[in-house]
């Protein structure tokens, strides 16, 4: 029987939600990593939780998870982050996401966004966009040029100051500039109500999973060069929903190295 890795991701994300949805809005004790980033309970009992799920069906998989660790050991690799948001859950706000990608020899072959506390799920595999929730339908939106653009980053303080250059120009291009969102953010552009993306300091466990599902909704996904994202990139991710608008995305990103 041919194994269904989709079927094992929803399980995974089920179980992850399980864990959420009882930590969520109740004041979980928050601890600061090295990195000076939050994590909860919450985070660590729903990367367990993942595991387990994912060591029971693909125990020959590699995983590599934000809370965990661990290493792309053979050609197939979960890379997960149980909470992309941590401090939009602790402060009760419903737009972190779980996110689990399946990579080939490197490449993301199947992605996952979950919000548990809506009920939203997108999934991409094989091409196919797959996406769960009442508000919305999967596809990106074209526009006419960047200028009707509506764009969209976490935080400008994940830029450094060279970053923050390239993204005010991105900016100036752009109608309209929206903060906040971490993953749930590319959900959105997945559903067209966001056109561009652009972040700095991402880890592949940030970005794997929305490769596959931007791609399969008719977008693009690339690094700020408009390179293919990589596990040992630098972390800068450009996403769009109009694959036309890339060039004047990137051109405007490295305006000021021209």
């Amino acid at each position: 029987m041919k194994l269904d890795v989709a079927a094992v991701a929803h399980t995974a994300a089920d179980a992850a939600g399980d864990v959420i949805q009882r930590y969520f809005r109740l004041l979980p004790e928050v601890e600061t990593k090295s990195d000076d980033s939050p994590v909860t309970l919450a985070d660590q009992g729903a990367e367990s939780a993942i595991r387990a799920v994912l060591t029971t069906y693909t125990p020959e998989f590699g995983i590599i998870g934000e809370e965990m660790g661990g290493n792309a050991t053979g050609r197939m690799t979960w890379v997960i982050d149980p909470i992309d948001g941590t401090r939009a859950f602790i402060t009760g706000r419903p737009i972190f996401a779980t996110l689990i990608a399946l990579l080939d020899d490197g490449v993301p072959v199947l992605g996952l966004i979950d919000q548990p506390i809506t009920g939203e799920r997108w999934l991409a595999h094989d091409g196919r966009l797959h996406f769960t929730g009442r508000h919305g339908r999967p596809g990106t939106r074209r526009i006419f040029s960047l200028a009707d653009a509506e764009l969209s980053c976490t935080s400008p303080d994940m830029f450094s100051p060279a970053q923050r250059g390239q993204f005010s120009n991105l900016a100036g291009t752009c109608r309209r500039v929206t903060y906040g969102g971490d993953a749930y953010a590319y959900g959105l552009l997945a559903l067209g109500q966001i056109d561009v993306i652009a972040e700095a300091g991402l880890k592949p466990w940030d970005w794997a999973s929305i490769v596959p599902i931007i791609e399969a909704a008719g977008g693009a996904v690339t690094d700020w060069q408009g390179r293919r994202l990589a596990l040992d990139g630098p972390g800068e991710v450009l996403a769009l929903g109009d694959r036309a608008q890339r060039d004047a995305a990137i051109a405007a990103l490295n305006q000021s190295a021209a």
